[in-house]
C-alpha cells in the first residue's frame, strides 16, 4: 500500500470542529432547561450556534460527496459495514433535523433567530401555539436522538482505535500512519 487511507484536512477539520459544537449545543440545552436563571443567556449562545450547525452540516455534505471518506477496511463484516453507514446516514439527517426544527419551532413561537451581529433569520414556519409545542417536543426528542447517537459513534470509534486497531480512528484522527486495511503489521513489514 502507497499511501495511507486518511480522511482530507478539510473532512477532518468539519468533523471535530462539528463534534466540539455539537457537545457544545446538547450541554447549552440541557443547561437551558435545568438553568431558568441562566436562560436568556444560554438561547443567545445555542440560537447562532444551531444555525452555525446546520451551515457546517451542509458544507459537510457538500465536502464529503467532493471528497470522498476513504474505504472501510476490506476485512471489516458486512453487518458492521452496513452500520457505519446506517450510523452516519442517521448523523447527517439530524445534523439538519435538529437545527432545522429548532428554526421552525422559534418560528412558530413568533421568537427570531437572532446571529451575532444582529442579523435575523426569517421565519420559516407560520406562528401558530399548537405547531409551537409540537416542534419543541420533537425538537428535544431530536437532540436526544443525536446525542444518543452521538454517543454511538464515539464507542464505535473507541472500539476501532483500541479493540480493532484497523486504522479507521486515525483516518479522522489523523495522527500516525494508518487507515482502513492498514494494519500495525503491514506497517512493519513495510519499515
Amino acid at each position: 500500500m502507497s499511501a495511507p487511507h486518511r480522511f482530507p484536512a478539510t473532512s477532518r477539520l468539519l468533523h471535530w470542529s462539528m463534534a466540539v459544537l455539537i457537545l457544545l449545543m446538547l450541554f447549552i440545552g440541557v443547561g437551558m432547561v435545568t438553568a431558568p436563571d441562566s436562560y436568556h443567556r444560554l438561547v443567545s449562545i445555542h440560537r447562532p450556534l444551531g444555525v452555525a450547525v446546520l451551515v457546517l452540516a451542509a458544507i459537510r455534505l457538500v465536502n464529503r460527496q467532493v471528497r470522498r471518506p476513504p474505504p472501510l477496511p476490506p476485512a471489516m463484516p458486512g453487518l458492521l459495514k452496513l452500520a457505519a453507514r446506517g450510523s452516519h446516514v442517521a448523523l447527517y439527517a439530524l445534523m439538519f433535523a435538529v437545527p432545522l426544527v429548532g428554526w421552525a419551532m422559534l418560528s412558530a413561537g413568533a421568537y427570531p433567530v437572532v446571529l451575532f451581529g444582529g442579523l435575523t433569520l426569517p421565519p420559516i414556519a407560520p406562528h401558530d401555539a399548537h405547531l409551537y409545542a409540537a416542534l419543541r417536543g420533537a425538537h428535544t426528542v431530536l437532540a436526544l436522538l443525536l446525542f444518543a447517537t452521538f454517543l454511538l459513534h464515539l464507542g464505535a470509534a473507541l472500539a476501532h482505535a483500541v479493540i480493532f486497531r484497523d486504522g479507521v480512528f486515525q483516518s479522522m484522527a489523523g495522527g500516525g500512519e494508518g487507515g482502513p486495511g492498514y494494519s500495525r503489521a503491514s506497517r512493519a513489514l513495510k519499515a
